[in-house]
């Protein structure tokens, strides 16, 4: 029985890595910032064979406790960033555990001779940090895809620049190590939609389909989307777990980074459907998704879906 280490295994997108490991038949190490706050892990406890479930505690910006961590995996799944809108100091908050957090990681990945694979969640902010909104260069129309070159602007959300100099960081690694005897794949989710599996009131995706569902802005950054009616690109949280999942058993996919994305609506038709109710327009794909189709074989389900299972 093969081992998987999941980096932030009790977020949102986390819990459905941790769950599809699980049913797959792997071993799988969970990491948690404190072990002595149980309520943030323990919905873990209650998926199918979960005896074969370990809960580790981690800071990433602790190297010995990442060295730890990794020791025994053979796939490494880091998706152990913080995702957050509101963000008072964003150095402490989200560059130093972002990036800081990945240079310890591919430092420590170099000294474990188990690994065959590390599968890094990135976002869609490492092809664009103006997202939702397109990047410089791109117009009403065109599609975003893996070949074009990456967009990044200053004036981009601080959660975004994070992802998208972490992203590079990733890039740079790979480039400067030909000779690694394990590959390397990120998968980039555009909005992730969808229901928790958990109680949890701190995930940022349940707490932007609140925000989406009852046209609330708590900030001028959200007011923007229902001023001017963006479309935004939504994936199912499930698909992104298929995702994360398909490019850790996939081999031969080495540097590759996967958009994982379904279609883009007008955030006044989120509204709707997170209301149960059919919307108005129709769907645009904005970022493509043909590559993670073809090379991982996953059929992303309409957004429609996971907006509506938020409902329930």
């Amino acid at each position: 029985m093969k081992t998987a280490g999941i980096i932030g295994g009790s977020g949102f997108i986390g819990s459905y890595n941790v769950k599809k490991f699980l049913s797959e038949g792997y071993k799988v190490k969970v990491s948690t910032t404190d072990i002595s706050k149980n309520e943030k892990y323990e919905h873990l406890k209650q998926f199918p064979n979960s005896e074969n479930l370990e809960i580790v505690q981690l800071n990433v910006e602790n190297k010995s406790e990442l060295e730890d961590f990794i020791v025994g995996c053979n796939i490494l799944v880091h998706g152990g960033t913080p995702f957050q809108l509101e963000v008072k100091d964003p150095k402490t908050e989200l560059f130093d555990p972002t990036i800081k957090g990945t240079e310890n990681f591919l430092e420590a990945i170099q000294k474990t001779p188990e690994i065959e694979k590390v599968v890094f969640i990135a976002s869609v902010a490492a092809y664009n940090t103006n997202f939702p909104l397109l990047p410089g260069g791109k117009t009403e129309g065109d599609q975003i895809s893996e070949d074009d070159d990456a967009f990044m602007s200053e004036e981009g959300h601080p959660y975004a620049q994070s992802k998208f100099i972490a992203n590079q960081t990733v890039e740079k690694f790979i480039s400067d190590n030909p000779n690694l005897g394990f590959e390397i794949v990120t998968v980039s989710p555009v909005g992730v939609m969808g229901k928790a599996l958990s109680q949890r009131q701190d995930s940022t995706s349940m707490g932007l389909q609140y925000l989406f569902k009852n046209k609330i802005a708590p900030n001028p950054f959200i007011q923007m989307f229902y001023d001017n009616n963006i479309y935004f690109a939504l994936v199912d949280v499930a698909d992104v777990a298929e995702g994360v999942y398909k490019a850790a058993t996939t081999t031969g996919i080495h540097g590759r980074n996967y958009l994982l994305t379904s279609e883009s609506y007008q955030v006044s038709d989120i509204n709707l459907m997170l209301n149960n109710q059919e919307p108005e327009g129709k769907p645009k794909i904005i970022y493509s998704n043909a590559l993670a189709k073809k090379e991982l074989g996953i059929n992303f389900k309409p957004a429609q879906i996971p907006l509506n299972q938020f409902s329930e």
